[in-house]
């Protein structure tokens, strides 16, 4: 456990910029800095943030007694396609699982479809003999002499990593454990990855692509985490460095670098801790997160202060809102839904003559053309810049100012001359449409989960979350806004209220009619006990909590419902509390339990986290007042489409109490709070910005 003296640093690498907070050990902020991205050393860029926030709060590297990172480094690698050469090694006969699929096209009646990019060719795919069946017997041993042939054809094809998925492997790994230790013993150089550790569930497409992920991003991300720990620890920091991952907890480096997979959208599970824990302090129940950074925005529903969670998301989507067009990615992760709409998506003009927004970005190298660094396509960022909403010399942290000149002219040169219009006009449409496009990404989020925006608060944070937050929530139909404090790092500081957690789900199949406590039990060991393995290492003696959970469904459907199982050793009556409590939950979700209908048991989730919760602050009473403005600037109103003069305030000067009314600009270091002129803004004695739609009846 950490002392008093003990400081927590978290650092979250984004596509264009990387955030640095500082904390004690009261969770107070200490000093936070957002700066540029180094995609060529991501490291780098962590470094700068590390100099800055310890010369400006005068500790040295020694006080540090907690360290956690996310990055987007896993993620952009796998987006980008630029991880390792892959081989897969499936069972004999299964050779076309990837070109199989899912027996479906995504969108029936396209004729010019695109197949997702699923990174193994069929020139790369290989098979070996041996069989188990979905129980996990031994139908036919593994076929030693084929191995030799396998390290003959891995070497011919160039293989950097191998991913191995044989068939229900998830009921015995044996044969994957064995030839994963035969290919280690004539392969050293190559990294391998095994569907049994990495996504240990039915459904053989979907723990193929899952393992085919993991093996692509393995060697860049363990080289990456080598050199990264290396020079944090020459810099004097020598506590443990966690590392975020996609479910919302913190593991260690050593889990990292095996499973990569799983830091996949660490960063954005940063910002929705963070809102559920926002959530808790001031009391509401259901919230929306909105989590708007230079490359993308997040949205994440948040009921009862638990982020949505799921087992199941796409890569890198062929078609952007289209299920099934992506890479199928099996592990835990919080359920949010991510578009190409940041500061730096990039706007164009289509061979139809419509304007687009995204899903490209100019990320921090070259960047917005007012960031003066080559860049010359409009951004997101150059629109908000011409419409006044932004301050030139103040933008991220005061590491970059910006040159309006240039926005205008890129804004004017690529997109306004085409549709002939002047740049404010044209600058104001780019605003709209990216605003629109987060909107609606909201909204059917809602809608696929039975979800209503209307009764929730949206928290905004990230570089352009509170900038774009009233023009979001308007067409979401979200009448309250809350921006906590230093909402620009806020994923970042997300990642000091994560809990150190892993979780691991495994399929044995089950009929409840047959349901045998004593195998569920010794299932259920086992993975409490690969669980302990990892987590008891970063926890270090801190008390851990069990959550145990099964997958169940009516016997043919194709998915399954979460139920809660009791935390003892269960028993065979169990089978009546677990068939009420799958029919109440069914009935929840589908109005009425289906009669007579067998129920199976699919999966068993197991998760050991620490308890990592801090007392909720909650807001009090205090006098109201209004302020002046101590300076105005002329903006585009959102709402009347007129040139305006807006009112200017400086954060840090705002008082709990105090209230300020559109158009307005709250300016911090790290971002820019608008105030819609048909919202009025005021601050809480937690210090968070409350912003609240006018009534206009």
């Amino acid at each position: 456990m950490l002392t008093s003296q003990q400081l927590r640093l978290a650092i979250d690498i984004g596509g264009t910029f990387t955030d640095t907070v500082l904390v004690d050990s009261n969770q107070q902020v200490l000093a936070s800095t957002k700066n540029p991205t180094t995609p060529a050393d991501p490291t780098e860029g962590a470094l700068t943030g590390i100099h800055h926030v310890l010369g400006v709060s005068g500790y040295s590297p020694a006080d540090i007694g907690l360290f956690i990172h996310g990055t987007t480094l896993a993620t952009n690698a796998l987006i980008e396609r630029c991880g390792s050469k892959v081989s897969t090694i499936t069972t004999h006969g299964f050779r076309d699982i990837l070109e199989i699929a899912y027996e479906r096209r995504y969108s029936q009646y396209d004729i010019n479809i695109s197949k997702p990019d699923l990174i193994v060719p069929r020139s790369r795919s290989f098979t070996i003999g041996g069989r188990v069946d979905f129980m996990g017997k031994e139908l036919a041993p593994l076929d030693d002499n084929g191995i030799e042939n396998l390290v003959v054809e891995l070497e011919a094809a160039g293989t950097e990593a191998v991913a191995i998925c044989l068939l229900h492997s998830y009921a015995n790994p044996d044969h994957e454990r064995r030839l994963a230790e035969e290919l280690r013993i004539r392969l050293p150089d190559i990294a391998i990855s095994r569907s049994s550790k990495v996504s240990p569930e039915a459904r053989e497409f979907d723990r193929l692509c899952t393992t085919i992920a993991n093996a692509y991003v393995q060697p860049m991300m363990s080289a990456y985490l080598s050199d990264f720990e290396q020079r944090i620890h020459a810099l004097g920091i020598t506590c443990p460095i966690l590392m975020m991952t996609a479910s919302g907890g913190m593991t260690t480096l050593k889990t990292a670098a095996a499973y990569p997979i799983r830091l996949v959208e660490s960063g954005p599970a940063g910002g929705a801790i963070l809102a559920a824990q926002v959530a808790r302090d001031i009391s509401a129940d259901k919230v929306l997160s909105f989590d708007m950074g230079g490359t993308t925005a997040k949205l994440c529903l948040i009921d009862n202060y638990e982020p949505q969670s799921t087992r199941h998301f796409e890569i890198s989507r062929a078609e952007r809102f289209v299920k099934g067009s992506g890479m199928p990615v099996r592990i835990p992760v919080l359920d949010m839904i991510e578009i190409g709409a940041g500061g730096g998506s990039i706007a164009s003009v289509d061979r139809l003559g419509r304007l687009q927004v995204g899903p490209k970005s100019a990320g921090s190298e070259p960047g917005p053309a007012a960031f003066d660094r080559g860049g010359t396509h409009p951004t997101v960022t150059d629109a908000d810049l011409v419409l006044g909403y932004l301050d030139p010399a103040s933008f991220a942290d005061g590491h970059i100012t910006l040159d309006e000149t240039r926005s205008r002219n890129a804004i004017d040169n690529e997109v306004g001359h085409k549709l002939a219009t002047d740049e404010i006009r044209t600058a104001a449409g780019i605003s709209e449409i990216v605003d629109d496009s987060m909107a609606s990404a909201a909204r059917m989020h809602a809608v696929e989960t039975g979800k209503d925006l209307g009764e929730r608060v949206m928290i905004a944070f990230g570089g352009n979350g509170p900038l774009h937050a009233t023009r979001v929530a308007k067409r979401a139909g979200v009448s309250r806004i809350l921006v906590p404090p230093e909402p620009g790092v806020g994923s970042a500081v997300g990642f000091l209220f994560a809990p150190i957690s892993y979780e691991i789900v495994r399929s044995r199949y089950t009929l409840l009619e047959s349901f045998t406590a004593a195998d569920v039990n010794t299932l259920l060991a086992d993975m409490e006990a690969d669980a302990r393995t990892v987590v008891t290492e970063a926890a270090q003696n801190q008390p851990l909590i069990r959550k145990r959970i099964a997958f169940m469904r009516y016997h043919g459907q194709g998915h399954e419902l979460e139920i809660p199982l009791p935390d003892r050793p269960l028993e065979n009556r169990d089978s009546e509390t677990l068939k009420t409590a799958f029919e109440e939950e069914y009935c929840r979700q589908f109005t009425r339990a289906v009669p007579d209908m067998a129920i199976e048991i699919l999966n068993w989730g197991l998760k050991l986290s620490t308890f990592h919760e801090y007392a909720a602050e909650t807001a009090k009473d205090h006098s109201v007042t209004e302020v002046k403005p101590p300076a105005t600037r002329r903006i585009l109103c959102d709402v009347t489409g007129e040139d305006v003069h807006a009112s200017i305030y400086k954060r840090k000067d705002l008082t709990a109490g105090t209230v300020i009314c559109g158009p307005a600009l709250i300016q911090e270091t790290q971002t820019t709070t608008l105030v819609s002129a048909d919202f009025a803004a005021s601050v809480d004695s937690l210090g968070n910005l409350v912003l609240s739609r006018k009534d206009t009846s």
